[in-house]
C-alpha cells in the first residue's frame, strides 16, 4: 500500500505525539491573528466562535494527511480545496494564493520548531523532507509560486513574515477570544508555549517578551513522558471537554 507520506517520515514522528501538535497549533494560533487574510477566517465566524474546535479540527485533516494512504490523503485535500472554494462563493471573491502558502509554511515552521523544542535538531535532510510533503499538498492543492526545495522556503518565509502579517483589530479580538475559551491560566500556558516557537518577527508583533517560564520546566516535562505522566500534564492545557480530543492525539493512526 502506498502512502501519501512515507513511513520513515519525520513528519509522522512530528505529527504522531500530542505535544508536539499542540506546540505547532499554539504558535499557528499566534501568526493566524496577525496574517493579513484573517478575516477570512472571521467570514465563517468559525474561529472566533470557536478557536478550540477549529484547532481538532485542523489537527483531523492534518493527521488525515499525514498517516492515511496516498488515495485517502489525496482525497482529504481535494475536500479542503472544496471547502474553501465553497467560501468563496459565499463571498464573492477569492482567497489569495499568498494566503494558502502561509498556512502551508506556518505549518512547516511550528512542526520543526515544535520537534526541535521537544526533541532535538532537525538534520538538513529531514527538513527536506518535512518541506517536501506539505509543499506536495500545496501543488496538491494548484498554488502557484511555491518554492522548490527547503532553503528556497527558508528565504521565502523570511519575506512572507515580513510582508503578510500585521497587527491589527482581528489580532486583538482573536487573542480575546483565546482568553475567553481558555480561562486566565491556559491562556496563559498558550502565550508561554507562543514565546518558545514563533519567529522573532511575530514576537515582536505581539509583544511576547523573549523569556518563557516554561523553559525550565520543559525538561522536567520530558522526563515525565518517559515514566507515563505526560498525559496528565496536557490535560492541563485544555478544558476537560477535551480529554478524548487530548488522547487521540497520542494515537498514531495505522
Amino acid at each position: 500500500m502506498e502512502f501519501f507520506v512515507h513511513k520513515e517520515s519525520i513528519v509522522r514522528k512530528i505529527w504522531g505525539k500530542g505535544d508536539t501538535v499542540l506546540f505547532v497549533f499554539a504558535g499557528a494560533s499566534a501568526e493566524f491573528a496577525l496574517n493579513k487574510a484573517v478575516d477570512w477566517l472571521y467570514f465563517t465566524g468559525k474561529l472566533p466562535a470557536d478557536p478550540l474546535g477549529r484547532l481538532f479540527s485542523t489537527v483531523m485533516y492534518a493527521r488525515l494527511i499525514v498517516f492515511s494512504e496516498k488515495e485517502a490523503a489525496l482525497r482529504a485535500i481535494d475536500k479542503i480545496t472544496a471547502i474553501h472554494a465553497a467560501v468563496e462563493s459565499n463571498r464573492g471573491a477569492q482567497i489569495p494564493d499568498w494566503a494558502y502558502r502561509d498556512v502551508l509554511f506556518m505549518l512547516i515552521h511550528y512542526s520543526k520548531a515544535s520537534f526541535e523544542l521537544l526533541e532535538r535538531k532537525m538534520t538538513e535532510d529531514e527538513k527536506q523532507d518535512l518541506f517536501d510533503v506539505f509543499n506536495r499538498v500545496g501543488i496538491r492543492m494548484g498554488l502557484k509560486d511555491l518554492p522548490s526545495s527547503y532553503p528556497d522556503w527558508v528565504a521565502m518565509h523570511e519575506k512572507q513574515l515580513q510582508e503578510d502579517l500585521v497587527r491589527s483589530h482581528y489580532t486583538l479580538d482573536l487573542f480575546k477570544q483565546y482568553r475567553k475559551h481558555l480561562g486566565w491560566f491556559r491562556y496563559q500556558l498558550l502565550i508561554e508555549s507562543q514565546k518558545l516557537v514563533v519567529p522573532r518577527r511575530v514576537n515582536e508583533l505581539l509583544e511576547l517578551g523573549k523569556y518563557s517560564w516554561l523553559t525550565p520546566i520543559l525538561s522536567s516535562y520530558k522526563l515525565s513522558r518517559k515514566v507515563k505522566l505526560d498525559w496528565f500534564l496536557k490535560s492541563l492545557v485544555l478544558p476537560a471537554e477535551y480529554k478524548k480530543q487530548i488522547r487521540d492525539l497520542d494515537v498514531t493512526p495505522t
